[in-house]
């Protein structure tokens, strides 16, 4: 009977080995859903920066309001007699004084 006993906390030890520390354990099935949750995130992060992308495509071939919008701020350009004001944020550097003409 002793036997028994010992056979049958040997198997359950067998058994409750390969929960905890096994290829498929309870720690690794915790870790790969964390996982899964972040890649998750970070596919949905893409979508929306992939659907912004696609609207912007179609405005620049199918408006010229955008691509007015974008030569503005991307390069600087300015139509004719139009006057340029930057407004900076009160924690932006200064940017260095003009020199005065000698």
């Amino acid at each position: 009977m002793r036997w028994v006993g010992i056979v049958l906390i040997g198997a359950l030890a067998l058994l409750q080995w390969s929960l905890w520390f096994g290829d498929r354990s309870l720690p690794q099935v915790r870790r790969l859903r964390a996982e899964l949750l972040a890649q998750q995130a970070a596919n949905l992060a893409a979508e929306q920066r992939n659907a912004a992308l696609h609207d912007e495509a179609v405005d620049l071939r199918h408006g010229l309001q955008a691509v007015q919008d974008r030569a503005r701020r991307d390069m600087g350009m300015m139509r004719p007699n139009e006057l340029y004001v930057q407004v900076l944020p009160a924690s932006a550097p200064l940017p260095p004084a003009a020199s005065a003409p000698r």
